[in-house]
């Protein structure tokens, strides 16, 4: 069957389509909804092809990033950790925060519509016996771990999911099942290639998000958005092997910090997903003439939003605004906010990287426990110039009254 769902799937669409619209962000962010362009020319870093990462390509198998995305969202307790909640209720903690998040990012270029199957999936096994591990990857020969679950998921909504009617899939644990998110992060993501599971709808099982426990802070939600986001092709941008080291970007991006505060995405990130069109990008590629630039600040719709300074190949010097916005409530010092991305350093292990324009500064919020608060006054302000070691430099001229910063760029020498 081509629509292959049940009467509770349709009713749990209808349901989640009537708390998005009650849900909808402010007009002021409401702008034209036709998909940006994906990153081409010589500013578009090339790297990483296999994997998430900041390549300006993504490869094949990842979910798209702008337009209409239909999510299944699915609802799995266990014999030794019942659920002891509706689903509708855990579907709250998310929705339509993350649709709203998504949509006010994107411009509106990114319409992301859940579709939930509201009931709890009783999985067959108890929580100890599936394995399941912080950095667990997948290997489709194991008979534990993520993809015994996923098996065990997959086998019981066949019967009534068409899985080529969505892009991404979320599976959202009860969350009383493992330990706490203060205690250990859980949530994973399995995205892109194939990872040796199908269904019997003749399409791999993919682009899967496995959410557990509740995120401390405000906007906790967040989580998902990050998640969901490794199936749209981002990378994680803090160390993934657990070194105890100061934040690379800090509170400045969802991919490294989605806790506490509300944070944007950064416009390099906002590009790669198609958000940007192509006049809002600026590219100053190597030995070209000094030049003039007016950026509009990320939180606000319309403008240039990045200057892309290439060093090589694979890496870059990036300026963009940060200013106070929906979802920028916590910038301290708005400014221009430059950072080094590095496309051929794999997720992880540090592909982007903030500078810090007041360095041991100890940032803003040095009190909040949410926040690692080093970098969170990391802007350059009118009068600041920074200097690359490529030959890349960026001064801030002047901070306008409609709230654009002018900057001079000089591209890149070596």
């Amino acid at each position: 069957m081509k629509h292959k769902v049940s009467a509770v799937l349709a009713a749990a669409a209808a349901t989640a389509t009537a708390a998005i619209a009650l849900g909808s962000p402010p007009s002021a962010v409401a702008i034209p909804t036709a998909p940006g362009v994906r990153p081409s020319g010589p500013c578009a870093l090339r790297g990483v092809a296999d994997d998430v990462g900041e390549s300006a390509g993504t490869p094949d198998g990842f979910a798209r990033s702008s337009g209409l995305v239909r999510a299944l969202t699915l609802f799995v307790d266990f014999p030794d950790a019942r659920a002891t909640m509706p689903p509708s209720a855990r579907f709250a903690e998310f929705f339509p925060a993350v649709t709203d998040f998504f949509r006010t990012s994107s411009y509106g270029r990114l319409s992301y519509r859940p579709i939930p199957l509201f009931r709890w999936i009783r999985m067959p096994q108890p929580l100890a016996a599936y394995g399941i591990t912080r950095g667990a990857d997948f290997d489709p020969a194991s008979e534990s771990g993520y993809p015994a679950l996923s098996r065990d998921v997959v086998r019981t909504v066949d019967p009534i999911v068409d899985f080529r009617d969505y892009d991404v899939i979320n599976i959202i644990a009860t969350p009383n099942a493992g330990p706490p998110a203060t205690s250990t992060v859980l949530s994973v993501t399995f995205s892109g290639g194939d990872m040796g599971l199908w269904t019997a709808d003749g399409v791999p099982f993919r682009n899967a998000s496995f959410i557990w426990s509740r995120q401390a802070g405000l906007s906790a939600f967040r989580v998902l958005n990050h998640e969901n986001a490794h199936s749209f092709g981002l990378p994680d941008l803090y160390y993934t092997d657990a070194r105890r080291t100061p934040p690379l970007v800090g509170h400045w991006d969802p991919m490294d910090e989605d806790w506490g505060p509300s944070n944007d995405f950064l416009g390099w990130h906002k590009w790669k997903l198609g958000w940007l069109s192509a006049d809002q990008v600026h590219c100053a590629p190597r030995h070209g003439t000094p030049g003039e630039h007016t950026l509009t600040p990320v939180s606000s719709p319309g403008g240039t939003k990045i200057v892309v300074i290439p060093a090589s190949p694979h890496t870059a010097l990036v300026a963009e605004a940060r200013t106070r916005g929906l979802l920028d409530p916590a910038v301290c010092r708005p400014g221009i906010l430059l950072y080094r991305v590095a496309a051929d350093v794999r997720s992880g292990h540090g592909p982007l990287r903030i500078v810090d324009a007041a360095p041991h500064s100890g940032g803003c919020y040095p009190g909040d426990e949410y926040v690692h608060s080093e970098l969170t006054d990391a802007t350059f302000r009118p009068g600041q110039t920074y200097t690359d070691p490529s030959g890349a430099a960026v001064t801030v001229l002047t901070e306008n009254q409609d709230g654009t910063y002018r900057i001079r760029v000089t591209p890149a020498r070596t």
